[in-house]
C-alpha cells in the first residue's frame, strides 16, 4: 500500500483519482472507483442543478466512501451546481476554469477543495485562495492541458507548493504513478485510462477507437472549444483544424445546449458576457466553438460516431492496449502493484 498526503487528506486507500470527465464520470463509475479505494469524481458541466443534486444522492446510495464533484466555473450552470454541491455537503469539491468563491463554505462543513491547474501561476493563485490540494494538468492530458508537460510542470509547482498535489496528464499505469511520486506529486489523476474500463458509460465504438490509437493520434488546438484542448484525430477534428468551422451548426448547437441545460435567454447572455470578461477572454466565436464541441462530443460518447463526433482523450491512448477491458478495481489494483514493484526495485539500486 502506498501512503501519501493525498490518501491521508481524503481518507482513501490508494493515491489515485478518477478525473472528472463530463458525460463519462457518472454515478456507477464514480462509485466503482471509490469502492475500490481511490477517489471518484463526478463531473457536472452537462447537468442542471437538479440533475447534479440527484446524481450526488445516487452516488451516496452506491458508496459510503469519500467522493468528489467537479464544477467548471465558467459555465452558466455553475452557480446552481455550486449551490447543489454545498447543500449536499459533498466531501471533496473540484473546480476548474474560474475563481472559486465557496472555499470557506466547503471548509465550514468539513469538506475539502481541489483546484484544477494547468499553469504554475494559477497554482500560486489557488494556493493563496486556500485550496486543500491541486490537480496539476500537463500538456499530455485530454481536453484542457496547456503548453507545459507533466514532466516540467509538476516539479516546478512542487518547489514551492505546500499543499498536496495530484499529477494529471499522461498517467495510465504504475510506472506513471511511480514517476509522479518521484516528481513530487502525492497522487495521479487518470481520465482516459478509466474511460476505457468496463464501468465506463461511453459507446463501445469510442472505446475501440481509443484502444486502437497510438500516442501520435491526438491533436491539440483552440479551434475545438475556444481554449487549447486535446482531442483524438478523426474526420471531425481534422475538418475543424483545416478551418471548416460550421458557424450555422454552432448557432444551432448553442440553442440545443440552452435547451438541454434548461437555461433562460438571460442566463445565456449573462454567461456569454462573463466569458468575455474572464481571464481566458472567450469571445463570441470561442463560445460558439464551445457549444459546437458539446454536441459533437455527445455524438461520439452516446452514439458512437467516432468520425463525425469529437473524442476527448489524451496521449495515454497510445499506452493502453487491453485485449479485454478491465474493471476500475483491476485498474487501481494493477496500477498500485506495479508502482510498488518499481519503487522497491529502484530502492535496491541506491548505494
Amino acid at each position: 500500500m502506498i501512503k501519501t498526503r493525498i490518501t491521508e487528506l481524503f481518507g482513501i486507500k490508494h493515491p489515485i483519482m478518477l478525473a472528472g470527465m463530463n458525460w463519462v464520470t457518472e454515478p456507477n463509475i464514480v462509485s466503482a472507483v471509490c469502492n475500490a479505494g481511490a477517489l471518484g469524481v463526478f463531473a457536472t458541466a452537462h447537468c442542471t442543478p437538479e440533475e447534479t443534486r440527484k446524481n450526488i444522492q445516487e452516488i451516496r446510495k452506491l458508496t459510503d466512501k469519500p467522493f468528489g464533484v467537479n464544477v467548471m466555473l465558467n459555465l452558466p450552470t455553475a452557480p446552481g451546481n455550486v449551490e447543489a454541491i454545498l447543500d449536499e455537503k459533498v466531501p471533496i469539491v473540484n473546480y476548474a476554469l474560474g475563481k472559486p468563491a465557496f472555499i470557506d463554505k466547503v471548509h465550514a462543513y468539513g469538506g475539502k477543495v481541489i483546484g484544477t491547474i494547468a499553469k504554475a501561476k494559477h497554482a500560486a493563485m489557488a494556493e493563496k485562495l486556500g485550496v486543500d490540494a491541486m490537480s496539476i494538468t500537463g500538456h499530455e492530458a485530454a481536453a484542457h492541458g496547456m503548453e507545459a508537460t507533466s514532466m516540467i510542470l509538476i516539479p516546478i509547482v512542487t518547489r514551492w507548493s505546500k499543499v498536496p498535489l495530484i499529477a494529471a496528464g499522461g498517467f495510465y499505469d504504475g510506472s506513471g504513478l511511480a514517476a509522479a511520486l518521484s516528481l513530487g506529486a502525492d497522487a495521479v489523476s487518470m481520465g482516459t485510462r478509466f474511460m476505457l474500463t468496463k464501468e465506463s458509460p461511453v459507446h463501445e465504438n469510442l472505446k475501440k477507437f481509443c484502444l486502437d490509437a497510438t500516442e501520435e493520434d491526438s491533436v491539440y488546438s483552440d479551434v475545438f472549444d475556444g481554449l487549447p484542448s486535446r482531442v483524438m484525430r478523426n474526420k471531425a477534428s481534422l475538418k475543424l483544424l483545416k478551418g471548416g468551422f460550421p458557424l450555422f451548426s454552432s448557432f444551432t448547437s448553442a440553442l440545443q445546449m440552452k435547451k438541454l441545460l434548461k437555461l433562460s435567454t438571460w442566463e445565456m447572455v449573462r454567461t456569454s458576457l462573463g466569458m468575455m470578461k474572464a481571464e481566458e477572454k472567450r469571445n463570441l466565436l470561442d463560445q460558439a466553438r464551445f457549444a459546437n464541441m458539446v454536441i459533437l462530443a455527445e455524438k461520439a460518447i452516446y452514439k458512437g460516431d467516432v468520425e463525425n463526433g469529437i473524442i476527448i482523450a489524451g496521449q495515454s491512448c497510445g499506452g493502453i492496449k487491453d485485449k479485454e477491458l478491465p474493471t476500475c478495481k483491476e485498474v487501481i489494483e494493477n496500477t498500485v502493484a506495479q508502482a510498488e514493484s518499481i519503487m522497491k526495485r529502484l530502492g535496491t539500486q541506491v548505494y
